[in-house]
């Protein structure tokens, strides 16, 4: 790939980010043009690094029905202060939703989907608060802004916004019209985002999208650029064992000196979870889960081993913090699981006391909360329904299984406009992109892939970020290492 950081790119095509549906014959017009909005994108860096910031002090959470209205309202403030003439508040019966749109008088209309949603924080575990939004040096990366939601995802829609913001004040019009949704609920899993989709006057506009994106952070610490054709869909579960439900164990916490003669709800979950997967944790075990899991095909292994060529296995580990994949898989064969297994994960265990020092109680009830991965010809409700049935057939039907959130996968062709669209935008401005058959995390892209929409659907962007949903979040404002 040649060298390019990521301001000298947004220069080059602040544009690229808001009109990737201008195929390569529709560029935005003459160099003169490009060159105005370079020289906005110049002008305007400070003030586009002080609209992510407030928009990063701005705490969303849905999972703990935090500042969820403010954030709301923030959003629909930043889209139009970037130039959408409509930008409105969707209820649904959840956190509210956003339908915005500007009008180019183009003939083409694009898509957008934002999230103005995080997830939660424990600030004890961050180096800086993470709702300072802090400007931090990170060594072999330079200049970022440390917070929750800089890279997942407000990092990246305000770059987009940056770049609305810079093709106005050039004095020039987007050369097509854009229809954004945005939810405040991704990070519990989406459940209520198909009713924003699905309002007729919404879904009218979404029809006439040629695709639609999300804006995203899509270089690695390696520099390569990915092009994916699709995600991995997600179902988000709590588990709960309890005295009371399993008829045996105790309905209170009691002492656990009665262990001798009393059963645990927390060891019967444990035994529970243990059938999930295999003994190591690395497969799964559900029976009936993956059956209809797509293996990949000749041309995603292709994809995949041109990755494992390109991509740097040493930072792939450095920036994840591991220092082997499971079963001591190769790079190459880490990747393509990584691309093609569905996965049944803890994301974490609650039960009795966890403070300091020992309390010595036998605990009522225990709760474990998991993800399970799931990629394409699988599907969320058929998912649901095999755990339940596992856990049924093997004396666990006790413990109740409650679905957070969570949704299909979604694949999109790479011969779509859309996707043809971004290689052709990012080649020319002197990048080689990576195409890769999906991202191995989620998002709700399923309701514009699937009917009756049936949209090329995808991430665009450049940039590095990590941390989502850690500690440390950053997103790379002034990189060090082109």
């Amino acid at each position: 790939m040649t060298p390019i950081n990521r301001r000298t790119f947004l220069k080059g095509a602040a544009a690229g980010a808001a009109t990737l549906s201008t195929w390569p014959q529709q560029a935005l017009s003459a160099q003169n043009d490009l060159d105005r909005i370079r020289t906005e994108v110049e002008k305007r860096h400070d003030e586009a690094l002080r609209r992510l910031q407030e928009w990063v002090h701005q705490p969303s959470i849905a999972a703990e029905n935090r500042g969820v209205s403010e954030g709301c309202d923030l959003t629909i403030r930043l889209l139009r202060d970037a130039g959408f003439d409509r930008a409105i508040r969707v209820p649904t019966d959840g956190q509210p939703g956003i339908f915005a749109t500007l009008d180019a008088g183009a003939a083409r209309t694009l898509g957008l989907y934002f999230m103005y949603d995080v997830k939660q924080v424990d600030p004890v575990e961050w180096s800086s608060p993470p709702w300072d939004a802090a400007l931090v040096n990170k060594p072999g990366l330079g200049k970022v802004i440390m917070g929750r939601g800089a890279v997942n995802q407000k990092g990246p829609q305000a770059s987009l916004l940056a770049a609305l913001h810079a093709i106005r004040g050039a004095g020039q019009k987007m050369p097509v019209n854009l229809v954004l949704v945005a939810e405040g609920e991704e990070e519990i899993g989406s459940p209520h985002f198909p009713q924003i989709v699905r309002r007729p006057e919404v879904q009218a506009a979404l029809s006439r999208c040629t695709g639609i994106f999300m804006p995203a952070a899509v270089q690695g610490l390696d520099g390569i650029v990915t092009v994916s054709l699709g995600a991995k869909g997600v179902v988000e579960l709590e588990l709960t064992s309890s005295g009371e439900r399993w008829g045996r164990g105790p309905r209170k916490d009691i002492h656990s000196s009665n262990k001798a003669r009393v059963d645990s709800p927390a060891w019967h979950l444990v035994q529970a979870l243990n059938t999930l997967v295999s003994p190591d944790g690395n497969e799964p075990a559900i029976e009936g889960f993956a059956d209809k899991a797509r293996p990949v095909n000749a041309t995603e292994k292709a994809m995949i081993a041109e990755g494992a060529r390109r991509m740097d296995e040493a930072q792939a580990k450095k920036l994840l913090g591991v220092d082997r994949w499971v079963h001591d898989a190769s790079w190459s064969e880490a990747l393509e699981r990584l691309v093609s297994r569905p996965t049944v994960n803890i994301e974490g265990l609650v039960g009795g006391y966890t403070g300091p020092g020992g309390k010595t109680i036998l605990p009522h009830q225990a709760v474990a909360k998991l993800d399970l991965r799931l990629v394409p010809d699988m599907t969320a409700a058929e998912a649901l329904a095999a755990l339940k049935a596992h856990l049924a057939k093997r004396g666990y039907g006790d413990i109740e299984v409650r679905m957070t959130g969570g949704y299909d996968p979604t694949a999109t062709p790479g011969d779509s406009a859309l996707i043809r669209a971004q290689l052709s935008l990012y080649r020319r401005h002197g990048i080689d992109p990576l195409l890769w058959p999906r991202n191995a995390g989620s998002w709700p892209g399923y309701v514009f892939t699937g009917a009756p929409l049936r949209l090329a659907a995808g991430h665009f962007g450049l940039g590095h970020g990590s941390g989502a949903h850690a500690p440390d979040e950053y997103y790379v404002i002034e990189s060090a290492n082109p």
